[in-house]
């Protein structure tokens, strides 16, 4: 079949999730022609439409449905009956998604993008062919093209993906029913926040992890801090457990397991497989386009987003490193930048990661383990949020904050946190952390009283063995 002839833009996004959109409006801010091209229905990807924002949304009602029955009470609200209606909380949560996904269509239109529906194939010479859901081929040539293509769930081989009853994010956010039972294979994010979820609506959770730990890779205070929370408020954690196998029943699955050399299985009406994500090169032929990738099947690139193929970039997920919908806008806007012409760079050690459960999980920069591993002499500072006022007003005091600084020069290493509304905390130390600034910085800013903020400044005030409230 002869290639149609392609129409041009300055700038080509194949890709219309977090990193492909905000990359598509930045180039549009900074005079380009330019086309996203992108086959789903709706734009936003996996984040918007079935990964952060939804998974938000059943978290949220989940939250409001689990005070209802347990903390109610404590502020004199008497709640007789609170019941789950399914139907409504799905429904609200398509509701929410739909609005974000419009909400990128308006911005599209809004700064002249143009969107190329349909899926894409990179070819030489800059040209991506597009093809409709009817089958139609098009095909638009860039000046420039970035590529944005995300990144896929893995499988295990014997538990692929049917979303029935073995489950990928996308299907644990439609069970049609409270699940008797849920597995969660896997201990990191989406496994604790959609596994929160469905516990709190009344299913059992069981959390199977192969590592240690839960959270692998998270501060050790941390990670034993949202243990301990987590197992109190009624997840199974299987810790340093190995899944060796799986068997269907018309019913649900039964998956065998194994912990210190004993074997032994478990039965669950559904199983939700969450053991991490890889880069997507769906319409990406690398060998064929001569695209260097990296060991783990990533897109290289420098810290300008560059590939090594003339005028060709790459963002967020399918690069690799860290898969967060913040990192693939940032790099979204220094790919649309570096095409302009200016002398930006991309950064990745200050980039903070949140985890969604309830109290939240918030972290930038080193852990503790890290710097000590380094050899660099450090000071550490906590507060917890049982000594603040706002928190107790609130009757949410578990968790705390903490600080890794520089020994010498005060300079903020790292914070982690885990407590109400941490997710917000953060902002403030992570703007900190990119003028390298120091525990005192914080310290000595002015935090409006009573504020949850509050603990953020204590636990600085302590790193320099200054903490007022403790």
């Amino acid at each position: 079949m002869t290639s149609p002839t392609p129409q041009t833009a300055d700038v080509v996004v194949l890709g219309g999730g977090p990193g492909g959109y905000v990359a598509a409006i930045r180039a549009a801010q900074l005079g380009f022609s330019v086309t996203c091209v992108e086959a789903d229905n709706t734009l936003g990807g996996t984040c918007v439409n079935v990964g952060c924002i939804p998974s938000k949304a059943l978290l949220q009602s989940s939250e409001h449905y689990e005070w209802l029955r347990l903390h109610a009470a404590e502020h004199g609200i008497k709640v007789d009956n609170a019941a789950v209606d399914l139907a409504t909380m799905m429904a609200r949560k398509n509701d929410v998604v739909a609005q974000n996904t419009k909400g990128v269509e308006f911005l599209f239109r809004k700064n002249k993008i143009t969107w190329a529906k349909g899926f894409g194939t990179l070819k030489t010479g800059n040209v991506i062919e597009v093809k409709d859901a009817n089958g139609n081929v098009t095909a638009w040539q860039g000046k420039s093209v970035i590529i944005a293509t995300g990144s896929v769930p893995v499988q295990l081989p014997f538990l692929p993906f049917d979303e029935k009853r073995v489950l990928s994010n996308v299907g644990a956010l439609q069970i049609p029913e409270v699940p008797k039972h849920l597995i969660v294979v896997g201990g990191g994010v989406i496994g604790l926040e959609l596994g929160s979820v469905w516990r709190r609506l009344g299913a059992r959770v069981t959390v199977v992890e192969y590592a240690p730990t839960i959270l692998p890779g998270n501060d050790d205070d941390l990670v034993k801090e949202a243990d301990k929370i987590l197992r109190k408020q009624g997840l199974e954690i299987h810790t340093g457990t190995k899944v060796t196998g799986a068997d269907m029943r018309a019913d649900g699955v039964t998956i065998h397991v194994e912990k210190d050399g004993a074997a032994s299985s478990i039965d669950a009406d559904y199983v939700l497989v969450s053991v991490g994500r890889k880069p997507s090169l769906s319409g990406v032929d690398a060998a064929a386009l001569g695209l260097t990738l990296g060991q783990r099947g990533e897109i290289a690139v420098n810290d300008q987003q560059r590939t090594n193929l003339p005028g060709v970039y790459a963002i967020g997920d399918v690069t690799g490193g860290k898969l967060l919908a913040h990192k693939a806008e940032e790099e979204g806007v220094v790919a649309a930048e570096v095409i302009a012409g200016k002398p930006v760079h991309m950064h990745q050690h200050i980039m903070p990661g949140i985890v969604y459960t309830w109290p939240e999980v918030a972290t930038v920069g080193l852990t503790e383990q890290e710097v000590k591993a380094s050899g660099r002499a450090y000071r550490v500072g906590k507060f917890p949020f049982s000594a603040n006022g706002r928190a107790r007003t609130m009757g949410e005091t578990q968790g705390f904050v903490k600080f890794v600084v520089d020994k010498d020069t005060d300079e903020i290493l790292g914070a982690h946190m885990i407590g109400p509304n941490a997710a917000d905390l953060l902002s403030e130390v992570v703007l900190a952390m990119e003028y390298r600034g120091s525990a005192e910085d914080i310290g000595i800013t002015v935090h409006s009283h009573p504020t949850l903020s509050e603990t953020v400044k204590e636990a600085a005030l302590s790193a320099i063995g200054r903490a007022i409230h403790m």
